[in-house]
């Protein structure tokens, strides 16, 4: 971090020192959905476990499909775009017609990587138009018989059952996808997650017994949603013109990531390490390390 009007070096970004009501009005659960219901309907449940009007989810799953399925509260959900753009990692079980063998199928998914062009099978969960989807990594993690086990890390928006489809016109097989789990989203992996018994149980501690440390281990705070994103730190005195969404003025900076650039998304970031807008550079940070007057930021989500 480059200082820029302060005596004291910069905290890290760190959220975690929210109380129980500060998390619910700006944090998340990872919640690991089990297959069966939509992702509507698990939101839903959670929505009214939590007793809250509205609630987001980051990105759609398949009733079928389990896995990693972010929830969003409060003003986090002015975040869910971001979420939904995440790059997502699954386990995919597939189940082919007859024995192939597996030299054959090796060359086949060497010709999946990369960008492919992903068209939205019928029974999927959400519409979407056809465009190119970027698959990042395919490992064969098991094949046995007509059995493939397959690790697909992939870009948002990626439909697994067309994929199948796909790898199995290149074999000259029919596939059908089994089981389909998303171990990750973002940065975001399996075992962070919580099941919805377990959220139930730590309501049910919150409400009947008023102990919220099962709630605080689950309720995640919207810093660890933008905590890799470049930040300036801005002092006190300038929160309540940020509140009411007025630029970012030179003066009011103490701390500047090093390299920004014009234009690009930053977090703005509290004294004491809380998130508190996300807003647009409006010079790129070498410039702003050597001027001493004139905006620097436009917020386009406010949290305070």
């Amino acid at each position: 971090m480059i200082n820029i009007n302060a005596d004291s070096e910069p905290n890290d970004m760190n959220g975690y020192s929210r109380n129980f009501q500060s998390r619910m009005n700006a944090g998340f659960i990872l919640l690991d959905k089990h297959p069966g219901p939509t992702s509507h309907q698990l939101s839903a449940w959670a929505r009214n476990l939590l007793g809250l009007e509205k609630l987001a989810h980051g990105g759609t799953l398949d009733p079928f499909a389990s896995g990693v399925l972010p929830l969003l509260l409060g003003k986090s959900m002015k975040l869910t775009p971001l979420i939904l753009k995440h790059e997502k990692t699954y386990i995919a079980s597939l189940k082919l017609s007859s024995n192939v063998d597996i030299e054959k199928i090796k060359i086949s998914i060497n010709q999946l990587r990369g960008k492919i062009y992903n068209v939205p099978p019928e029974i999927s969960a959400v519409k979407i138009q056809v465009r190119a989807r970027n698959i990042k990594k395919l490992e064969i993690l098991d094949f046995q018989d007509d059995n493939l086990l397959l690790e697909i890390e992939c870009e948002a928006g990626t439909y697994v059952r067309t994929f199948a489809r796909d790898l199995g016109l290149l074999i000259d097989q029919k596939i059908t996808l089994k089981e389909l789990r998303r171990t990750k989203s973002g940065s975001f992996t399996e075992n962070k997650c919580i099941t919805m018994a377990q959220l139930s149980d730590a309501i049910w501690k919150l409400k009947e017994l008023g102990d919220d440390k099962a709630m605080l281990k689950i309720l995640i705070p919207i810093e660890e949603l933008v905590k890799d994103y470049p930040r300036i730190i801005i002092k006190e005195s300038a929160h309540e013109s940020l509140k009411n969404g007025a630029m970012i003025m030179h003066p009011a900076v103490t701390h500047i990531s090093s390299k920004f650039r014009k234009g690009e998304k930053i977090a703005i970031q509290s004294l004491n390490g809380e998130l508190l807008a996300i807003a647009e550079a409006k010079l790129d940070s070498t410039t702003i390390s050597i001027k001493d007057r004139g905006a620097v930021a436009q917020p386009k989500h406010v949290f305070i």
